[in-house]
Protein backbone atom coordinates (compact mmCIF):
# COMPACT_ATOMS: atom_id res chain seq x y z
CA UNK A 1 0.00 0.00 0.00
CA UNK A 2 2.46 3.03 -1.18
CA UNK A 3 -0.02 5.37 1.85
CA UNK A 4 1.66 3.36 4.22
CA UNK A 5 5.35 2.60 2.16
CA UNK A 6 8.24 2.15 4.77
CA UNK A 7 11.92 3.08 4.12
CA UNK A 8 13.69 0.43 2.61
CA UNK A 9 15.68 -0.20 6.43
CA UNK A 10 12.13 -0.47 7.62
CA UNK A 11 10.61 -2.96 5.19
CA UNK A 12 11.23 -5.55 8.81
CA UNK A 13 7.76 -6.68 10.37
CA UNK A 14 7.61 -7.76 13.72
CA UNK A 15 6.72 -10.88 12.71
CA UNK A 16 5.17 -12.30 9.25
CA UNK A 17 2.23 -10.01 7.48
CA UNK A 18 -1.03 -11.61 7.54
CA UNK A 19 -3.11 -12.48 4.17
CA UNK A 20 -6.81 -10.94 4.09
CA UNK A 21 -9.44 -13.64 4.29
CA UNK A 22 -9.40 -15.95 0.95
CA UNK A 23 -11.83 -15.79 -1.64
CA UNK A 24 -13.26 -13.52 -3.82
CA UNK A 25 -14.96 -11.44 -1.59
CA UNK A 26 -11.77 -11.30 1.49
CA UNK A 27 -9.74 -10.22 -2.05
CA UNK A 28 -12.19 -7.62 -3.22
CA UNK A 29 -12.71 -6.03 0.39
CA UNK A 30 -8.98 -5.43 0.22
CA UNK A 31 -8.81 -3.80 -3.26
CA UNK A 32 -11.44 -1.81 -2.14
CA UNK A 33 -9.22 -0.48 0.89
CA UNK A 34 -6.25 0.35 -1.26
CA UNK A 35 -8.05 1.90 -3.76
CA UNK A 36 -9.88 3.95 -1.02
CA UNK A 37 -6.28 4.98 1.11
CA UNK A 38 -5.15 5.43 -2.58
CA UNK A 39 -7.54 8.83 -3.10
CA UNK A 40 -6.11 10.03 1.00
CA UNK A 41 -9.39 10.02 2.22
CA UNK A 42 -9.12 8.22 5.38
CA UNK A 43 -12.59 9.12 6.39
CA UNK A 44 -14.67 7.43 3.34
CA UNK A 45 -11.62 4.99 3.37
CA UNK A 46 -12.93 3.28 7.11
CA UNK A 47 -16.78 3.85 5.86
CA UNK A 48 -18.81 0.06 5.16
CA UNK A 49 -19.08 -0.06 1.21
CA UNK A 50 -22.76 -0.11 0.04
CA UNK A 51 -24.02 -3.27 0.64
CA UNK A 52 -21.30 -5.16 2.09
CA UNK A 53 -21.39 -7.62 5.28
CA UNK A 54 -20.61 -5.65 8.14
CA UNK A 55 -18.86 -8.60 9.42
CA UNK A 56 -16.51 -9.28 6.66
CA UNK A 57 -15.20 -5.44 6.12
CA UNK A 58 -14.49 -5.84 10.05
CA UNK A 59 -12.45 -9.14 9.34
CA UNK A 60 -10.36 -7.57 6.55
CA UNK A 61 -9.63 -4.62 7.93
CA UNK A 62 -8.54 -6.21 11.74
CA UNK A 63 -6.15 -7.84 9.05
CA UNK A 64 -5.10 -5.07 7.67
CA UNK A 65 -4.52 -3.07 10.80
CA UNK A 66 -2.54 -5.89 12.70
CA UNK A 67 -0.39 -5.63 10.20
CA UNK A 68 0.01 -1.86 10.68
CA UNK A 69 1.18 -2.22 13.97
CA UNK A 70 3.37 -5.02 12.89
CA UNK A 71 5.28 -2.94 10.47
CA UNK A 72 5.33 -0.33 12.83
CA UNK A 73 6.86 -2.09 16.09
CA UNK A 74 9.03 -3.93 13.80
CA UNK A 75 11.08 -0.46 13.42
CA UNK A 76 10.97 0.00 17.04
CA UNK A 77 12.24 -3.73 18.38
CA UNK A 78 15.62 -2.55 19.27
CA UNK A 79 15.06 0.47 20.84
CA UNK A 80 12.23 -0.93 22.83
CA UNK A 81 13.91 -3.86 25.09
CA UNK A 82 13.12 -5.26 28.44
CA UNK A 83 15.74 -2.55 29.46
CA UNK A 84 14.23 0.71 28.32
CA UNK A 85 10.68 -0.42 28.85
CA UNK A 86 10.35 -2.65 32.14
CA UNK A 87 6.89 -2.25 31.76
CA UNK A 88 4.18 -2.11 29.53
CA UNK A 89 2.96 1.89 29.84
CA UNK A 90 1.80 4.45 28.24
CA UNK A 91 3.13 7.10 29.82
CA UNK A 92 3.12 7.71 33.76
CA UNK A 93 -0.32 7.03 34.39
CA UNK A 94 -1.42 4.05 32.73
CA UNK A 95 0.06 0.74 32.84
CA UNK A 96 -1.06 -2.73 31.03
CA UNK A 97 -1.14 -6.03 32.30
CA UNK A 98 -1.38 -9.38 30.04
CA UNK A 99 -3.73 -12.28 30.41
CA UNK A 100 -5.29 -14.08 27.35
CA UNK A 101 -7.96 -15.81 29.52
CA UNK A 102 -6.82 -19.33 28.94
CA UNK A 103 -3.11 -19.49 28.86
CA UNK A 104 -2.35 -16.38 31.38
CA UNK A 105 -5.96 -15.73 33.49
CA UNK A 106 -4.50 -13.23 36.01
CA UNK A 107 -2.85 -10.06 34.76
CA UNK A 108 0.62 -10.77 34.66
CA UNK A 109 3.25 -7.52 34.49
CA UNK A 110 5.90 -8.11 31.95
CA UNK A 111 7.82 -5.79 29.54
CA UNK A 112 6.42 -3.61 26.92
CA UNK A 113 8.15 -5.85 24.12
CA UNK A 114 6.92 -8.81 25.90
CA UNK A 115 3.28 -7.48 25.81
CA UNK A 116 3.77 -6.96 22.00
CA UNK A 117 4.90 -10.80 21.98
CA UNK A 118 2.18 -12.11 23.67
CA UNK A 119 -0.65 -10.01 22.09
CA UNK A 120 0.74 -10.50 18.92
CA UNK A 121 1.06 -13.79 19.61
CA UNK A 122 -3.25 -14.08 20.85
CA UNK A 123 -4.14 -11.88 18.30
CA UNK A 124 -2.56 -14.31 15.89
CA UNK A 125 -4.20 -16.99 16.99
CA UNK A 126 -7.87 -15.37 16.81
CA UNK A 127 -6.54 -14.87 12.90
CA UNK A 128 -6.09 -18.05 12.13
CA UNK A 129 -8.85 -19.91 14.00
CA UNK A 130 -10.97 -20.18 11.13
CA UNK A 131 -13.87 -20.56 13.66
CA UNK A 132 -13.86 -17.00 14.67
CA UNK A 133 -12.27 -15.67 11.34
CA UNK A 134 -13.90 -18.05 8.40
CA UNK A 135 -11.40 -17.92 5.70
CA UNK A 136 -14.39 -18.96 3.21
CA UNK A 137 -16.71 -16.92 1.34
CA UNK A 138 -19.69 -17.13 3.06
CA UNK A 139 -18.80 -19.31 6.23
CA UNK A 140 -21.01 -17.75 8.93
CA UNK A 141 -19.02 -15.45 11.84
CA UNK A 142 -19.27 -16.37 15.43
CA UNK A 143 -21.93 -14.58 17.48
CA UNK A 144 -19.20 -12.85 19.81
CA UNK A 145 -17.32 -11.82 16.11
CA UNK A 146 -17.22 -8.22 17.07
CA UNK A 147 -16.68 -9.02 20.90
CA UNK A 148 -12.76 -10.25 19.93
CA UNK A 149 -12.71 -7.42 17.20
CA UNK A 150 -12.87 -4.70 19.87
CA UNK A 151 -10.45 -6.85 22.37
CA UNK A 152 -8.16 -7.14 19.70
CA UNK A 153 -8.52 -3.32 18.88
CA UNK A 154 -8.63 -2.13 22.07
CA UNK A 155 -4.70 -3.69 22.87
CA UNK A 156 -3.84 -2.36 19.53
CA UNK A 157 -4.53 0.93 20.44
CA UNK A 158 -2.46 0.09 23.74
CA UNK A 159 0.33 -0.52 21.28
CA UNK A 160 0.26 2.82 19.37
CA UNK A 161 -0.38 4.68 23.17
CA UNK A 162 3.18 3.20 23.91
CA UNK A 163 4.85 3.74 20.88
CA UNK A 164 3.66 7.87 21.33
CA UNK A 165 4.69 8.08 24.71
CA UNK A 166 7.44 6.25 25.13
CA UNK A 167 9.41 5.80 21.77
CA UNK A 168 8.17 9.15 19.81
CA UNK A 169 11.31 11.22 19.61
CA UNK A 170 13.14 7.86 18.21
CA UNK A 171 10.33 8.07 15.40
CA UNK A 172 11.12 11.37 14.69
CA UNK A 173 14.65 10.88 14.41
CA UNK A 174 14.03 7.84 12.19
CA UNK A 175 11.83 10.21 10.15
CA UNK A 176 8.65 8.19 10.06
CA UNK A 177 6.49 10.53 12.33
CA UNK A 178 4.31 11.10 9.17
CA UNK A 179 4.01 7.51 8.73
CA UNK A 180 2.91 7.03 12.32
CA UNK A 181 0.95 9.63 12.75
CA UNK A 182 -1.66 8.56 9.18
CA UNK A 183 -1.45 5.14 10.04
CA UNK A 184 -2.71 6.41 13.60
CA UNK A 185 -5.14 8.42 12.22
CA UNK A 186 -6.50 5.61 9.83
CA UNK A 187 -7.00 3.56 12.93
CA UNK A 188 -8.83 5.92 14.83
CA UNK A 189 -11.47 6.72 12.41
CA UNK A 190 -12.25 3.01 11.82
CA UNK A 191 -12.57 2.46 15.57
CA UNK A 192 -14.56 5.08 15.54
CA UNK A 193 -17.05 4.96 12.72
CA UNK A 194 -17.70 1.86 14.60
CA UNK A 195 -17.56 1.99 18.26
CA UNK A 196 -14.96 -0.74 18.49
CA UNK A 197 -13.24 0.94 21.19
CA UNK A 198 -14.49 2.76 24.28
CA UNK A 199 -14.09 6.48 24.95
CA UNK A 200 -11.85 5.58 28.51
CA UNK A 201 -9.76 3.27 27.00
CA UNK A 202 -8.28 6.28 24.62
CA UNK A 203 -7.43 8.56 27.39
CA UNK A 204 -3.71 8.11 27.38
CA UNK A 205 -4.02 9.80 23.71
CA UNK A 206 -7.28 11.75 24.38
CA UNK A 207 -5.72 15.05 23.03
CA UNK A 208 -4.15 13.41 19.86
CA UNK A 209 -7.57 11.22 19.43
CA UNK A 210 -9.58 14.64 19.86
CA UNK A 211 -7.58 16.68 17.38
CA UNK A 212 -8.15 13.63 14.80
CA UNK A 213 -12.15 13.40 14.84
CA UNK A 214 -12.21 17.49 14.81
CA UNK A 215 -9.93 17.56 11.68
Amino acid sequence: MSLFGLGSRNQKTFRPKKNAPSGSKGAQLQKHIDATLGSGNLREAVKLPPGEDFNEWLAVNTVDFFNQVNILYGTLTEFCTQTSCPTMTAGPKYEYRWADGVAIKKPIEVSAPKYVEYLMDWIEAQLDDESIFPQKLGSPFPANFQDVVRTIFKRLFRVYAHIYHSHFQKIVSLKEEAHLNTCFKHFVLFTWEFRLIDKGELAPLQDLVESILQC
